[in-house]
């Protein structure tokens, strides 16, 4: 199979599986428990908190182990709405991944104003926008560092700066961006960051948020103590060493990694650009190095994705969390493209990738297109 949808989720390295397989076996106390075993299995996740802080430039303390991003995501904005109730406003942005927006409308149906920012054809998020958005009663933005869809990377940091300027938060769903691209919680100037590990080479059913020291956020699950008593529920220690072992691996080997997919999508995208009809979406110059989300006027997305498959290339039309879908993406309807007869390709690549993949790749769409 010639693998192109790493956006979805990636194959656990082998390196964190061996991080991972003493805690399915042998050391498998619950980090809960006070005798000798119990001790270690907590001194595992420790380290693994540690090791992920470490990775995106945050304390150790600031680091809350979640189920996945979307969960992470529903907590940050759950959580920080009903630690600090006297405010009802949120913003973000028509381009989010469901988690967020879902959360929202669960809040505006529990009596919060949500506000949904435009965003510009190439699906960047406007400061200017942004800051007029801002009302009084705003409590918390909520905005993507690296959208899921076209990889469009937004201005996350200058974001920041103006929602500090008027006493609000942001939280920025990271879960495309974490070992792809540097992400530094501290630098980016962020108060919340959602992230998962299946999205870099971890496992999945695992992820984080980060809650910079100081903001106020209420559990979203209740029971035991776990997670400094913010996050109930036993720790998935193997999940949580094989997250560590994963990132701390992305964030070594990103420089190499980068270039090697950023390469392999400039050759598909400079060779589906020769074809009839095909146009490359988001930012060109701003995005993450391994997506290229393509739409080609007159063909069908079904029928494509259906023929790549055949010829076993795994490829998307965009979010995995919507591949049921029926209507153009939500995201390429906010970027203005949602009314053309176009057919969309999402492809994400990876560092298994290789330039013969690509080439393949393009000699089998040029096939089915031909037909």
């Amino acid at each position: 199979m010639i693998y192109l949808d790493h956006a979805a989720t990636t194959a656990l390295r082998s390196e964190a599986l061996e991080a991972m397989r003493p805690y399915f076996s042998a050391a498998f106390a619950n980090a809960s428990a006070a005798y000798r075993a119990g001790r270690d299995a907590r001194r595992a996740v420790d380290d693994a908190r540690a090791a992920v802080a470490r990775a995106i430039g945050a304390q150790r303390s600031e680091v809350y182990f979640t189920s996945c991003g979307s969960e992470a995501d529903c907590w940050a904005l759950m959580g920080v709405a009903r630690a600090n109730p006297r405010k009802r406003h949120l913003l973000t942005t028509k381009i989010e991944h469901h988690a967020v927006l879902h959360t929202c409308q669960a809040l505006e149906r529990e009596g919060y104003a949500v506000t949904y920012l435009d965003v510009d054809g190439l699906g960047r998020v406007s400061p200017d926008a942004f800051a007029r958005a801002i009302r009084p009663d705003t409590l918390l933005a909520s905005v993507m560092l690296a959208n899921n869809e076209v990889g469009t990377i937004e201005p996350v940091a200058s974001l920041a700066q103006i929602a500090h300027a008027h006493g609000v938060l942001l939280h920025t769903d990271a879960v495309q961006a974490v070992g792809h691209i540097p992400v530094d919680a501290g630098a980016l100037g962020v108060d919340l960051l959602s992230m998962s590990a299946h999205k870099f080479g971890g496992p999945k059913g695992v992820g984080a948020l980060y809650v910079r020291d100081g903001v106020r956020i209420d559990n979203l699950i209740y029971g035991g103590a776990q997670e400094r008593g913010l996050r109930a529920g036993t720790e998935n220690i193997p999940g949580i060493v094989g997250m560590a072992a994963a990132l701390t691996l992305a964030v070594d080997e990103m420089r190499e990694t980068s270039a090697h997919v950023a390469s392999l999508r400039d050759a598909l995208e400079g060779a589906l650009m020769q074809l009839c009809g095909v146009r490359v979406n988001g930012d060109r110059d701003n995005r993450l190095p391994g997506h290229l989300h393509v739409s080609i006027a007159g063909a069908d997305t079904a029928m494509l994705l259906m023929r790549l498959d055949m010829a076993d290339i795994a490829a998307s039309a965009g979010s995995a969390c919507t591949s049921g879908a029926t209507e153009r993406s939500h995201v390429l309807a906010a970027m203005g493209r949602g009314g053309a007869q176009e057919a969309d390709l999402r492809f994400s690549l990876g560092r298994e990738n290789t330039m013969h993949q690509i080439a393949d790749t393009v000699t089998v769409l040029r096939q089915i297109l031909k037909r």
